[in-house]
């Protein structure tokens, strides 16, 4: 045999003329019956996973049925919850809006027609307005809270009463006729009630508005404790303040003290 020629084509024994394709079919053939095999496995496999999901459903249709009754009757209870807590709200808004501008105009009307006097005894304060304009301010002096007592057990306590009250008197150049405690309090002896020594010109300032029981808007002598409460009830005021104070203030003029 010559090594260099290669092999002639296999024949069929029965037709030596034609090739041998045997192998080639017979590839062909398995690939299809596979893939036929594989399409019934899946045909199969879809069939079964349909019919359980229906059997599923089925079996399960009442309590999915019933849980979307529920979802469903929930969330209207919750609509109509919301559609009554906002009805509520604008009910109490509009109560509240209501009550604001009834108290508004009782406001209107309890403020004064004529100028009146504010004092802020926490902040020794004062404000003199003509309604709701402020047309002067400025620091004042108020009550100590000082306990003041006596050997033969009297007290006094130094507080700034707190309230509305009125002008009752108006004074220029006032005199102090002053009480025992002011005796007491220097350590001095008590003079007789019309001693001369119990009168003092100059203490209270230029002017004095008397506002009831005693109690006074005058000036001081002492301005560098404006600002402070060391008074022994009265309301002290530097000169600015208390001219404006006896300017617009007359006799009636109300006087709130808080």
């Amino acid at each position: 045999m010559n090594e260099n020629n290669p092999l002639p084509p296999a024949t069929d024994p029965d037709n030596p003329s034609l090739p041998n394709f045997s192998s080639k079919v017979t590839s062909e053939s398995g690939r299809k019956i596979a893939t036929l095999m594989d399409y019934k496995k899946a045909l199969f496999w879809g069939l079964i996973f349909g019919v359980s999901l229906a059997i599923l459903i089925l079996f399960f249709a009442p309590a999915i049925r019933e849980a979307s009754f529920i979802i469903s009757s929930l969330m209207q209870d919750e609509n109509q919850l919301r559609g009554v807590d906002v009805t509520h709200k604008n009910q109490e808004l509009k109560k509240l809006q209501t009550a604001i501008e009834r108290n508004q105009q009782r406001y209107k009307n309890l403020i004064p027609s004529k100028p009146y006097l504010i004092v802020n005894t926490s902040d020794n304060w004062i404000y003199l307005k003509s309604k709701d304009k402020i047309i002067h301010e400025g620091p004042c002096s108020t009550g100590s809270y000082v306990l003041l007592k006596s050997r033969d057990n009297r007290h006094w306590m130094f507080k700034t009463p707190r309230g509305m009250f009125q002008v009752q008197l108006k004074l220029v150049h006032p005199v102090w006729r002053m009480p025992d405690w002011a005796f007491i309090e220097e350590g001095r002896e008590i003079p007789p009630p019309d001693s001369p020594e119990r009168y003092d010109q100059g203490a209270l300032g230029k002017y004095a508005l008397g506002i009831g029981k005693g109690y006074l808007i005058h000036g001081t002598l002492y301005k560098r404790l404006l600002g402070m409460p060391v008074t022994h009830g009265c309301v002290r005021l530097d000169d600015p303040e208390l001219n404006q104070v006896y300017k617009y203030l007359g006799y009636g003029s109300k006087v709130f003290i808080y």
